[in-house]
């Protein structure tokens, strides 16, 4: 796998010095670069998208942390991440979902994925499903709050994320999210 030229981690935080898997504009696997490289050049890559769902049909909302390097403070209508250099989509959907939300040992629906290009943001996002009506244990870093909404009320809140917002709107177009009877 190729890395960038000139491929040192940049002075930043711990977050920013993790390897990203890089992809070309038809999401083939060409090389890996750190974390603050591939936001700074708004290289291609991958990212997941878990929707997690309880037995009223609503979806958990998550707060942002106003120390998020991208929408300090925004919500989130997925959970998820970008994918680690040589890093399977499931694996860090599941990787993701365990240190967000504390969500572990619950089956991962795949449903498909999109493509996300706004914002300087170039990614090829993995759509996975969840049911999940335990408890949430809080990513102190990257969560300030989890509530619950029905997916109409959660597309309409002010301040959500674009990439979520077309995660859940991409579910509900292809019928993936179906109002609980």
């Amino acid at each position: 796998m190729s890395e960038v030229p000139g491929d040192k981690p940049l002075p930043t935080p711990h977050v920013a010095r993790e390897r990203i898997q890089l992809v070309d504009s038809r999401n083939r696997p060409c090389g890996s670069a750190w974390r603050a490289q591939m936001r700074r050049f708004h290289f291609w890559h991958r990212a997941t998208y878990i929707v997690v769902r309880n037995a009223r049909g609503e979806i958990c909302v998550q707060r942002r942390t106003l120390t998020k390097e991208v929408f300090p403070g925004g919500l989130d209508l997925a959970a998820g991440g970008v994918v680690g250099a040589g890093e399977a989509e499931h694996l860090a959907a599941r990787r993701e979902l365990a240190e967000e939300l504390g969500i572990r040992g619950v089956p991962l629906r795949s449903a498909g994925g999109f493509i996300h290009a706004e914002g300087g943001n170039h990614i090829y996002g993995s759509l996975f499903l969840v049911e999940h009506d335990g408890p949430l244990a809080l990513q102190a870093e990257e969560v300030a709050e989890a509530f619950w909404r029905s997916p109409g009320e959660a597309l309409a809140l002010p301040g959500v994320t674009p990439d979520t917002r077309q995660a859940l709107q991409t579910l509900l177009d292809a019928g993936l999210l179906q109002p609980v009877p």
